[in-house]
């Protein structure tokens, strides 16, 4: 049996950006999430140890995303590395980063990122 996970509406606030009020200041990020497990342990188990931890994963990405880096794409494939790498046994990887408010010359409520695996 196969099942997914999602965390959404993970909200932080980051230096990510070109410009050089965005890495001074910051901004407010929002990440989605959704994965895939192919083996779902848990569903008889009842145990924290047979799936994949959300808590651990909300770290992860928090770590992540306090790393400054100009571009989205660049914090969504480290988020995307370091989720791989710590949980081998996730597939159909579906990662979202948007950032509230960017500095554009008009209104627009976010730009985001997607990144599928």
């Amino acid at each position: 049996m196969k099942g997914k996970i999602e965390l959404q509406g993970m909200k932080f606030h980051a230096y990510h950006g070109v410009l050089p009020q965005e890495t001074r200041v910051g901004g407010e990020f929002v990440v989605d999430l959704s994965f895939s497990m192919s083996h779902l342990r848990s569903l008889q188990t009842d145990n924290l140890t047979d799936t994949i931890s959300y808590a651990e994963v909300y770290e992860l990405i928090k770590t992540e995303m306090a790393v400054p880096s100009q571009l989205l794409e660049h914090v969504a494939g480290r988020i995307s590395v370091a989720l791989k790498t710590h949980f081998p046994e996730l597939s159909g990887l579906k990662l979202k980063i948007s950032k509230l408010c960017p500095p554009l010359r008009g209104e627009v409520q976010s730009a985001s990122v997607i990144l599928e695996d």
